[in-house]
């Protein structure tokens, strides 16, 4: 049970989607790997077993499992750490299930247990993600940068942060 200002970050359709097809091949790399092995080489063994065991499991870290309100700040809940993110300097706060869409990832991951990172769109410009499901977003725009988020009830989110604004 969640706690009062906190929301899960559920997955969307086309996170489990992405994330799910990389598994799969990393799966099929690794048992060729696995299955082949020309001499036992460990060339062969780093480059079929190692490096896609490591691309399935390091992303896993930095997964979205949900976000909380503390005072004036958003905490992303990551696997093993949170990432705090001062929101004194909100002005806005909007849900919008299309501020995802035609974004180009500049820096981050893209879809590998979540979206996270620096995107570009035409509408929000440059702006950090923390999302699993973009039909969730949620955009919070500061005085010096835009962050997006997807939270489980992007209403409830937002009726929190303008209740902790408010005090």
């Amino acid at each position: 049970m969640l706690r009062e200002n906190e929301f899960d970050a559920p997955w969307g359709r086309s996170l489990k989607l992405s994330t799910t097809t990389c598994l799969v091949v990393f799966a099929g790399i690794i048992l060729t790997g696995i299955l082949v092995q020309p001499g036992r080489e460990g060339q062969w063994q780093f480059g079929m077993i190692v490096i896609p065991t490591a691309l399935a499991v390091i992303p896993a870290l930095f997964l979205i499992r949900g976000y909380r309100i503390e005072g004036n700040a958003l905490v992303i809940k990551r696997l093993i750490w949170e990432t705090k993110i001062d929101l004194s300097e909100l002005q806005s706060i909007e849900i919008d299930p299309k501020a995802m869409s035609g974004s180009v990832r500049l820096f981050g991951n893209g879809g590998l247990y979540c979206f996270a990172g620096i995107f570009r769109n035409k509408r929000l410009g440059t702006f950090r993600a923390f999302a699993n499901d973009p039909k969730r977003a949620v955009v919070l725009q500061s005085t010096r940068r835009t962050i997006v988020i997807t939270p489980d009830s992007p209403e409830d989110f937002v009726a929190t942060i303008d209740s902790v604004r408010s005090q």
